[in-house]
């Protein structure tokens, strides 16, 4: 016998008990499917045996890292029954391409033409699948015969992906007889993945899962076309550039192609900031709102933006939200008592409003400063007045949403959604989250602009992402504009900031197996000199050293 903590009661079982035993046997004490454990932090499925001392924590389908698992294992379960579907002369590759409200969009390449009919084969297959119940097998094989297998199986990219690994052994699953490459563990089996639907959508299709804090309750897909439009067109410019993984990427920095890609990576920034400042021209408006969540690089658009605005002969004159919040004492309070400075309540909008209505008025008004040590609004500047070229821009959570401008008319508006929608991916099937690379941005900027540590970032991210679902996503298709921040190269150009920040996340803190995945993830990427990134990239406003913040 052994005895190990199971959550935060020390147990005893047998020598060689796996932890999908222990998880069967413990199931009734969880609302949600067991589907992975962490073990002394680290993720580890439940194949695995139990060891002396260890201390387990089961995760479900409604924890972060379950939602991962499951996620993975739909997507292996999906490619199986699409190869076992479409005849393989008619299948040239599979693309898990990215993420769209609560579907991942994916498209066959190839002569097969997904229709209604083929996507019902597939869907029931994958149902069968779940049925018989398919142990996902794990099999460590070295790096060079991983290579050899996926060329032999036309999965080039992630062969390509194995050319740059320094590892010599790679992990490969089996599913049946479908093979595949995973980054990130997988369920113990298919019984577990009884929640996803196959629709059609645009030229492909996606699958359907259910959300994070509902894992066993199916969504309505409700995409914002103007985000799958963004997507899709710097998928368009990804793959024309030869970019579209991050083999391919890798590829191109050992080849010396890496100073050519970001340059073209930054002109074609410049080109979108520039066409959209043509937008607000031709429109006449002349309140302009930026908003986006976390770590999207709102204010070095916004810098870039008021640039090119006068290049038109524009005036921008920027206007901070933070200096509208309510005094301190009227600032509502969440459910831990904490002052929520992220509702729009913390904005005085009645204020807000009367100020920007006058200025367009063409009147003399005086703008307040928010004092952070006092929680006090102040009035200490001088008075402005706008004239006839100067146009109010203004970056903040609430730009989308009309309570935050209510008395302005909807035509002296425009409003833009700047958020890094992330298209690279590690290879065809393993895409690469928008959050990754925000969380990656905020970990560095933190550290070098207000001494947080990696652990303190990754701590606080479950709430932040929780304050945009609720104050920025769902105003997202209001957007005049939608800007992508995502730069190709930056995962390559931030890993040299991000990995020594990771490592200081120490085994006995929640976030290190959080940590740990990300310098996984990073693992994939050679790292490229930083101090080539152009000094006005979007980039340096976390990495620092730009000449727009500093």
């Amino acid at each position: 016998m052994i005895t190990i903590t199971l959550e935060k009661e020390q147990i005893s079982c047998s020598q060689g008990t796996t932890l999908y035993e222990l998880s069967q046997k413990y199931q009734k004490n969880y609302e949600f499917p067991i589907i992975v454990a962490k073990c002394d932090g680290i993720i580890q499925e439940l194949y695995h045996e139990v060891v002396e001392g260890t201390h387990v924590e089961f995760c479900t389908t409604r924890d972060t890292d379950g939602a991962r698992v499951y996620l993975r294992g739909i997507s292996m379960l999906l490619l199986k029954a699409i190869y076992k579907e479409v005849p393989k002369e008619e299948l040239e590759r599979v693309r898990i391409e990215f993420c769209l409200d609560t579907g991942y969009f994916c498209r066959m390449e190839g002569q097969a033409v997904m229709t209604q009919e083929l996507l019902e084969r597939i869907e029931k297959r994958m149902r069968d699948y779940v049925e018989e119940d398919i142990l996902f097998k794990k099999h460590v094989i070295p790096t060079r015969d991983a290579r050899q297998l996926f060329d032999s199986l036309h999965m080039c990219d992630k062969g390509q992906l194995m050319e740059y690994r320094r590892n010599s052994r790679t992990t490969v699953y089996t599913l049946g007889k479908f093979t595949d490459y995973y980054y990130g563990a997988m369920p113990y089996s298919t019984s577990i993945l009884q929640h996803f639907r196959l629709e059609l959508f645009e030229d492909g299709f996606v699958f359907v899962v259910p959300k994070e804090e509902e894992p066993v309750t199916m969504p309505e897909f409700k995409p914002s076309m103007k985000q799958y439009r963004a997507l899709q067109y710097t998928n368009e410019w990804s793959r024309k550039l030869h970019v579209a993984t991050v083999g391919q990427l890798n590829h191109q920095i050992v080849n010396g192609d890496f100073q050519d890609l970001m340059l073209t990576q930054e002109a074609l920034h410049e080109k979108k900031i520039g066409d959209i400042a043509e937008q607000i021209a031709e429109s006449g408006c002349r309140i302009v709102t930026i908003a986006g969540p976390s770590s999207s690089g709102k204010t070095t658009f916004s810098y870039r933006l008021s640039t090119q605005l006068k290049t038109l002969g524009l005036r921008p004159y920027p206007i901070g939200l933070d200096d509208y919040f309510v005094n301190r004492v009227d600032t509502p309070k969440d459910a831990d008592g904490k002052y929520n400075y992220e509702c729009i309540e913390a904005i005085d909008t009645r204020q807000f409003n009367q100020d920007l209505n006058d200025l367009l008025e063409g009147k003399e008004v005086q703008l307040p400063t928010y004092n952070f040590i006092t929680g006090c609004r102040e009035y200490d500047k001088p008075y402005i007045q706008l004239e006839a070229e100067d146009i109010l821009v203004i970056e903040g959570i609430h730009g989308l949403n009309d309570k935050l401008t209510y008395s302005i008319p909807r035509e002296e508006k425009f409003k833009i959604y700047i958020s890094p929608l992330t298209t690279l991916n590690i290879d065809g099937h393993n895409r690469i989250p928008t959050t990754e690379g925000r969380l990656l941005r905020r970990i560095i900027r933190d550290a070098r602009t207000r001494g947080n540590s990696a652990r303190k970032t990754i701590s606080m991210w479950n709430s932040v992402r929780s304050g945009e679902n609720v104050n920025i996503f769902p105003f997202q298709e209001q957007a005049d504009a939608m800007f992508n921040s995502a730069l190709i190269y930056e995962l390559a150009a931030m890993k040299l900031y991000a990995d020594p920040l990771l490592f200081q996340v120490t085994k006995d803190c929640p976030e290190y197996a959080e940590a740990q995945r990300l310098l996984k993830f990073l693992d994939y990427f050679i790292p490229v000199d930083p101090h080539d990134v152009p000094l006005n990239s979007i980039l340096r406003e976390f990495i620092g050293g730009g000449i727009l913040l500093g």
